[in-house]
């Protein structure tokens, strides 16, 4: 007889970048520390920052974190719709893991609430059927109580209800208001909604924790619900949310020895290519907007997109392109990844206007000697690769031993070379080299060890700094690592049982 699932639970919060995300991931590896089989699962999730599951489908980064920390293999079935927003209040529609379509902000909801929905209860039939005996661990979107999303909610309190999940409700003290925040989202419930929610949890606190003790009895008072915890601030870094988090990424790093620019694209997807380069101690990056000075980074980084086009006509219309080209001209290493290494091309041509552009042939930036044509269906698979560039330093112990590569494909069109050009791996069609100009379609190079390190002893050898050993394990050692440390922070500060054993 298959065992009966646990009660789910759902981790809404009162804004957008309160922290549901994290506080998911951690509950996830708590759970799952206590025996359990935890279920992310997110409905519907706004995200151009996106993962593709062992079987071909697109899914949100956040959801594959949650997975992981729950000791799953992501699947598609975790985030059974994702909108990916291409500017101009158009989003392209991901049911399952496949592109439907695309829509309009005004006309979604009209046009896709019920197929969204189908996809959400399909969604949670596969996840239950393939973990049966599992507990579903939902988290929300935004705010649950926009006002005028209310009637046509798809992932927040309809999801609740539909599965009478138990609710925490996260409010982010460290933006300010975190009173109004809660109250204000407690009296905007409906009165059949606010049963569901069985705890609030302060999160990003700064300082003694018994300073907010008063606070928190007052909370009690006035709500009637208990506060399960308060998560300090974390000095830590976790991938982010959404791009909003990249914007709280300042400051220096003690002991960088190397910088590397990362252009910021409008249109910029995939931001957690990234987080290996970041989690570093020797690499500071800088993100550099359109309109911003280049400086003399000691390599710069060209990351996903979107809207490709878009994006090289950003990059053309202010200083940053032109910069970038004097910079490869003067041999500064450049490494574009996916939509960056399509800008980096020469020829770039977009028949159907599938990436922003008006048909015809568009003039790359000319770094690459490489022609891409947008059209067909998507290439979604994961991949790995013995790599064929950089060269190991010959200081290094290792010699010219091969590294492999590995990450996944996401990506619309082909890319072919004009004139020969050096392969960046063995696999056809993955990725170039020119010179110190090299890019790749394989999302999440950089999480392969033993390749970032010779990447970076590349650079380190130009500026005469001691090379770093080659010797390091994949990034998802220390992804592990990060989630083990924010579990243990939940576990200190965050107390679950009133929500486990509520009736």
């Amino acid at each position: 007889m298959t065992p009966a699932a646990p009660t789910p639970l759902m981790v809404l919060g009162t804004s957008s970048g309160a922290g549901k995300s994290l506080m998911t991931a951690a509950l996830c590896r708590v759970l799952r520390r206590r025996g359990e089989t935890p279920l992310p699962f997110k409905g519907q999730n706004m995200s151009n920052n996106a993962w593709v599951d062992q079987a071909g489908g697109e899914m949100a980064y956040s959801q594959a974190l949650q997975a992981w920390a729950a000791g799953l293999e992501p699947q598609c079935a975790m985030n059974p719709v994702l909108l990916k927003p291409q500017g101009d209040s158009t989003s392209e529609v991901i049911h399952l893991g496949q592109a439907v379509g695309s829509c309009r902000a005004e006309h979604y909801y009209r046009d896709w609430f019920r197929p969204g929905w189908a996809a959400i209860r399909s969604g949670l039939g596969d996840l239950q059927a393939a973990h049966p005996g599992g507990r579903l661990v939902l988290e929300g979107a935004g705010s649950p109580v926009e006002v005028n999303l209310q009637p046509r909610d798809l992932t927040n309190l309809r999801l609740a209800q539909y599965l009478r999940a138990r609710c925490i409700l996260v409010a982010d003290i460290e933006r300010g208001g975190v009173f109004a925040q809660l109250v204000g989202t407690l009296a905007l419930l409906r009165p059949v909604e606010r049963p569901l929610i069985r705890g609030l949890l302060i999160n990003r606190f700064r300082g003694r924790r018994e300073l907010f003790d008063e606070g928190r009895r007052w909370l009690e008072a006035n709500t009637g619900i208990p506060v399960l915890g308060v998560m300090p601030w974390l000095d830590e870094l976790f991938p982010p949310e959404d791009s909003l988090d990249l914007l709280e990424r300042r400051g220096r790093k003690r002991g960088a020895e190397l910088e590397i620019a990362v252009l910021k694209l409008p249109s910029l997807s995939n931001f957690s290519d990234l987080d290996p380069l970041e989690a570093e101690p020797s690499v500071q990056l800088r993100w550099v907007a359109p309109g911003e000075e280049l400086g003399a980074p000691d390599a710069v980084v060209v990351p996903g997109s979107k809207q490709t086009l878009r994006d090289l006509e950003a990059l053309q219309r202010t200083t940053l392109g032109a910069a970038l080209q004097r910079y490869a001209g003067a041999g500064g290493p450049v490494f574009g990844l996916c939509g960056g290494l399509q800008l980096l091309g020469r020829e770039l041509r977009d028949p159907d206007g599938l990436e922003g552009g008006r048909g015809g042939c568009v003039a790359g930036l000319d770094l690459l000697p490489l022609r891409t044509v947008f059209g067909g269906s998507k290439a979604l698979r994961q991949r790995s690769s013995p790599a064929l560039w950089p060269p190991s330093p010959a200081a290094t112990p290792q010699g010219g031993c091969s590294v492999v590569i590995e990450g996944f494909e996401l990506h619309r069109g082909t890319t072919s070379a004009l004139e020969p050009c050096q392969p960046l791996c063995h696999e056809q069609g993955l990725g170039w080299v020119s010179g110190a100009v090299a890019g790749t379609y394989l999302h999440g190079v950089f999480e392969s060890g033993a390749w970032r390190r010779r990447w970076l002893n590349t650079l380190r050898a130009r500026q005469g700094l001691p090379l770093l050993s080659e010797q390091q394990p994949h990034h998802r050692r220390q992804r592990e690592a990060l989630l083990d440390r924010l579990a243990d922070a939940f576990e200190q500060h965050v107390n679950l049982e009133p929500l486990l054993r509520a009736p």
